[in-house]
């Protein structure tokens, strides 16, 4: 007999994914939501899972069902998680369940501020080239990987991005701190999530009650160019694991190509900038630890085109090159910046960003931006002030976030059609533009921009 699991909040990103996955397990999936949009509209109608009318249902709610799933969309105070508590059934939060499903298999955990999505879809690459079958939790849809998520009853794997977010509106622990890998990695430490976490030291304090929470005998891999993260793993006491540094491997760049020096050759690869390296690394090591050699690692990352909208290549010709990239906090728009300038030192690089999320969009917040575009030849910033007031957040103009950027050139706008418009009345040889926003810029298409760059 299939397992009954309600899910309340049934159209989020992830949500939507976890029940496209308990449905292919052959679970008898059911769920509510007061709002659900595309893609999970059209991909949950496919699967016969969209409900049949938008709201909260709390006769949905019964006695007979094994599990209730709680998203983070839902309130406190909504009618379902009343019902279910009413009637004294198990309620679970997202990472909850996750573990839940997971218990029995070796769990491979993701964390860091930045980076976790790659590392994350580089390690599920390598083990899908080479045929072995996991459990995952990922953050973006991967190219040959029809779910963000799978669970299933055969894998003895389960490779799982640990976010550092809440767990759900009535669990205010870090989703990470749920799932007590075996081998777990970190990327780096970059403040973030002001709003859940307010100082920097409560923010750190997350990462080292994670690694305390590593099983006995697992192991820890960690990003030793990070000197906060790497004193952080020094200091947390878990006497049982394991502890392996990463860093920059050996690479050089011909034409436009990274590649890495390695004891087999070297390794041509379709990614590029210090920071991708450094997760490909600590990927490799994470390979490692499951028997995957480094001969086999390099065969099956040559062909790694990057994770969705990780420095993702939109359009290039001989003399034009257009990326859209995740970077939003400071350090990561720092990093990809970078990446692209080394990448392509001779060309004219325009970085573009979108104040997007709620700290980004924090007053207090703004002033770690210093500095964080300098690396470009040119610098635009976006925000809308409807996000910020949606947010219900204290206003901030123009001039307070040209100051707060340090850089007397920057180009500040606040109507997504301008800085269309600006780009658009360029021209683009010998260019490369770069797109970076946990949004879309208010509804731009981008593959529709390139074209009108390029005509």
């Amino acid at each position: 007999m299939s397992k009954k699991v309600h899910l309340i909040a049934i159209g989020g990103s992830a949500m939507h994914n976890m029940a496209l996955a308990l449905h292919e397990k052959g679970f008898n999936v059911s769920g509510s939501d007061d709002e659900i949009n595309e893609p999970s509209k059209s991909r949950l109608a496919k699967a016969g899972l969209l409900p049949k009318e938008i709201g909260w249902f709390p006769e949905k709610i019964t006695t007979n069902l094994d599990a209730v799933i709680l998203g983070m969309h839902a309130r406190e105070d909504n009618p379902e998680l009343k019902k279910a508590k009413e009637l004294g059934l198990k309620v679970y939060s997202y990472p909850e369940y996750i573990y839940e499903a997971t218990k029995d298999k070796t769990r491979i955990v993701i964390g860091g501020s930045h980076g976790k999505t790659t590392i994350t879809a580089m390690i599920l690459h390598t083990m899908h080239y080479h045929g072995i079958k996991t459990d995952f939790m990922v953050g973006a849809q991967l190219e040959g990987f029809s779910t963000m998520v799978s669970l299933t009853n055969e894998a003895k794997f389960a490779v799982i991005e640990g976010d550092e977010y809440l767990a759900s509106p009535i669990d205010r622990r870090p989703k990470f701190h749920l799932y007590k890998p075996n081998i777990a990695i970190l990327s780096g430490i970059a403040w973030d999530h002001i709003n859940v976490f307010p100082t920097f030291e409560i923010y750190v304090d997350q990462f080292k009650k994670f690694i305390e929470l590593i099983e006995p005998g697992g192991s820890l891999i960690y990003c030793s160019e990070d000197k906060i993260l790497e004193e952080t793993c020094k200091r947390t006491v878990n006497s049982s694991i394991t502890k392996t540094p990463y860093s920059i491997p050996e690479h050089g760049i011909k034409n436009g190509t990274s590649f890495l020096k390695t004891l087999e050759g070297e390794i041509p690869l379709l990614v590029f900038g210090d920071h991708n390296l450094m997760n490909l690394n600590g990927a490799r090591l994470v390979c490692n630890k499951i028997g995957i050699n480094d001969k086999q690692f390099y065969d099956a990352i040559q062909s790694f085109k990057g994770a969705a909208k990780r420095l993702e290549l939109v359009y290039k010709n001989e003399s034009f090159s257009f990326y859209k990239d995740f970077a939003h906090s400071p350090s990561k728009l720092k990093a990809t910046t970078e990446a692209v300038k080394k990448q392509f030192p001779s060309r004219h690089i325009v970085a573009c960003m979108e104040l997007h999320t709620f700290s980004s969009l924090n007053e207090e917040f703004l002033a770690q931006y210093k500095d964080s575009m300098n690396l470009a030849d040119e610098a635009v910033v976006y925000f809308n002030p409807h996000t910020i007031a949606h947010k219900k957040l204290k206003e901030i103009t123009p001039e307070q976030v040209h100051q707060c950027f340090n850089r007397k050139d920057l180009k500040v706008f606040t109507k997504s059609e301008d800085v269309v418009n600006y780009l658009k009345a360029k021209t683009w040889k010998n260019s490369v533009l770069l797109m970076m926003s946990s949004g879309n810029f208010d509804g731009v298409d981008f593959g529709k921009l390139a074209s009108e760059l390029i005509t």
